[in-house]
């Protein structure tokens, strides 16, 4: 398939750029505009939703596990039995939804790629268009991509099985407007792939699979699960081949777990330790609250305190209900210039997979191909089987657990690598890359909302460094202009003057030091994107 000029005509539709017209036909607008009109206003009161929790969470309200559903937690109950080529899922790629991408994914010998729209893939209408376009080709088998260098590629024999991830509920698309008002990016991006996609996946076989990504409550859960159930019978397709799996990346969400897979159960795969994006959650969460205050972001790992337990109980949930608890995201990429350092990182990567499989994940994450083989061997060695499901854990995980704040330090050490990463990505965002290799790591948007919420929670809290100074504007500022001389430096002059940091200096130190707290940096990075496009 191949985009062109002119999408399709439907009324109270109206679409902004042009292209794309094989994608965006008549049918497929009309099945947009349909879920965005039955489903955005429950959006918008989601929405409200989580910024009166937010309010009465500042107020001194801590998250807790809701009364209400008491005894559904208590009951025995389990989700639907997962489709079979999704029973083994050990080893997990994910990326953008460029077409290179795609394939070397897809051929990587891991056993599912997740197609990403959210945080590994910056929302310019190329991007978003021409990802749908390559998906649909992907689906059915006949997708290529010849290099500059004339290198072809193209699927291998047994292709991993596809998950899509679509925006959260917070994005909007304002390249469509239905109605007057700007569609839900969920709902565009779901709608579009599966009205050109779900009948072609079940010619061969399998269902439609998707992750869901930044819910924060059971009711945005049964949100989803209403649009499911909509679009299947929209399109005659039966009901529960949908499948998708909830990252859990919030705070409030781990209080949900078990709500949550009882809203999706005829159509769930289960939930996923979103660990990053679970750190930036912590944070914003708690950011106005001193007690809440964390060290380093390299010193907050899946061992200790708050991210064990959750990890822990998203296990023991998921195993309750009969589902794949799937592990997190190693983010290291090879190192080919440096045998010692590339070690060191695999070696990082092999203890993390190790702690999941033997805590009882049934699956992992990696970020580049690289890794699959190195995931795989692990999970081979210690779960034979196709997963662990049948696996119990008896441990109680309490509410204490879950707000326990790890021991470290604040170092200004990790204040200039929180701002040398987080200007960097901002500044790749902005000229549309969602994915980027940084000091040997594969980086999404949620390092960059790490980096600027932990840089604004010390400066919230004057948090004293290792050096005996408090984290102030001034110092912000400061140790910003120099670490841009570093990245001018690691760059070189060119690459740095043609780029976009001047721009992404200023996102960057007004979402570190703005007050309130900005909720998502993409919301306002957004607005710059579509400015560049010379959108109104």
């Amino acid at each position: 398939m191949s985009g062109s000029n002119g999408a399709g005509s439907v009324e109270g539709v109206r679409v902004l750029r042009p292209g794309y017209e094989a994608i965006l036909s008549a049918p497929a607008l009309a099945f947009v505009a349909d879920l965005t009109r039955r489903f955005r206003p429950r959006v918008h009161e989601l929405l409200e939703a989580r910024r009166q929790r937010q309010a009465r969470i500042d107020a001194g309200e801590r998250p807790d596990f809701l009364p209400a559903t008491a005894e559904l937690r208590a009951s025995d109950w389990t989700v639907s039995p997962v489709p079979p080529d999704l029973r083994d899922r050990r080893v997990e790629i994910t990326g953008p939804v460029d077409r290179k991408m795609i394939i070397n994914a897809l051929s990587s010998g891991a056993n599912a790629f997740m197609a990403d729209f959210e945080d590994a893939t910056a929302p310019t209408w190329d991007n978003l268009l021409s990802g749908q376009v390559n998906l649909f080709d992907a689906v059915r088998g006949t997708i290529q991509f010849t290099s500059p260098d004339g290198r072809v590629y193209a699927l291998g024999t047994r292709p991993a099985t596809l998950f899509v991830r679509p925006r959260g509920w917070h994005l909007e698309e304002r390249h469509v407007l239905v109605d007057g008002s700007a569609a839900t990016g969920a709902l565009f991006d779901f709608g579009l792939y599966f009205f050109h996609n779900a009948r072609a996946r079940l010619e061969r076989g399998v269902g439609s699979y998707f992750y869901l990504p930044k819910l924060e409550s059971h009711l945005e859960a049964r949100l989803w699960n209403d649009v499911f159930v909509h679009a299947q019978r929209a399109l005659g397709i039966p009901e529960g081949t949908i499948r998708a799996t909830v990252l859990i990346e919030t705070l409030p969400a781990a209080f949900e777990m078990d709500e949550i897979l009882h809203e999706l159960r005829a159509h769930s795969a289960g939930l996923n330790c979103g660990r990053w994006d679970y750190i930036f959650s912590f944070i914003k969460t708690f950011c106005r609250d001193p007690a809440f205050v964390l060290p380093d972001r390299a010193q907050v790992s899946m061992d200790k305190a708050f991210l064990s337990a959750y990890s822990r109980l998203l296990i023991e949930t998921c195993h309750r209900r009969g589902v794949h608890a799937m592990g997190g995201m190693a983010a290291q990429i090879p190192i080919k210039d440096d045998p010692a350092a590339s070690e060191a990182a695999l070696a990082k990567v092999r203890a993390d997979k190790l702690r999941e499989v033997t805590n009882g994940h049934d699956g992992t994450w990696v970020a580049h191909p690289g890794l699959v083989a190195l995931a795989r061997e692990v999970f081979d060695e210690h779960m034979p089987g196709p997963n662990q499901i049948e696996r119990r854990r008896s441990e109680r995980i309490s509410r204490e657990d879950l707000l326990r704040v790890p021991d470290g330090t604040r170092t200004v050490g990790a204040l200039r690598h929180n701002i040398r990463v987080g200007i960097q990505y901002i500044e790749a965002w902005l000229r549309g890359q969602g994915c980027v290799p940084l000091y040997h790591l594969m980086e999404d948007a949620a390092t960059a909302e790490i980096s600027r919420a932990q840089i604004w929670q010390w400066r919230e809290h004057g948090a004293i460094l290792d050096d005996g100074q408090p984290v102030s504007d001034e110092r912000i500022e400061q140790v910003t202009r120099e670490e841009l001389a570093t990245i001018r430096r690691e760059l070189g002059d060119a690459r740095f003057v043609n780029g976009r940091f001047a721009q992404a200096e200023a996102l960057f130190l007004d979402l570190a030091t703005r007050t309130p707290f900005a909720d998502f940096l993409t919301l306002p990075a957004y607005d710059r994107l579509l400015a560049d496009e010379g959108h109104p």
